[in-house]
């Protein structure tokens, strides 16, 4: 932990994740995430208190914009999609109704 904290990692990318203080550290992932609980929110808990953010916080934070980007842009086309309904219905309702005057003029 202490590695990667100071910026020297030895055995990981030095990220400021769980995966590069496992490797650090010589075991499996799921050590840190399901056996020792303790460790990984020490882990956290030191990076946070040194003014840093995990890694892992950061790219979620970078999806959370993204999805946020393609929702205002969904909510955007869907709009659209239903002006372009409206249209249709209109011209549909049109349609009918000439076709009525056309079936009404050869009988």
């Amino acid at each position: 932990m202490d590695r990667i904290l100071q910026g020297t990692a030895q055995y990981s990318n030095g990220a400021l994740t769980i995966v590069a203080l496992a490797q650090e550290a010589g075991v499996p992932r799921n050590a840190l995430t399901q056996r020792h609980l303790d460790l990984k929110n020490d882990f956290y808990a030191e990076v946070r208190a040194r003014g840093q953010t995990p890694h892992s916080e950061i790219r979620l934070r970078r999806q959370i914009v993204k999805l946020k980007d393609l929702r205002a842009k969904d909510a955007t086309e869907l709009a659209q999609l239903w002006t372009d309904v409206e249209h249709l219905v209109r011209a549909v309702i049109q349609l009918i109704s000439h076709n009525r005057q056309l079936l009404h003029a050869l009988s």
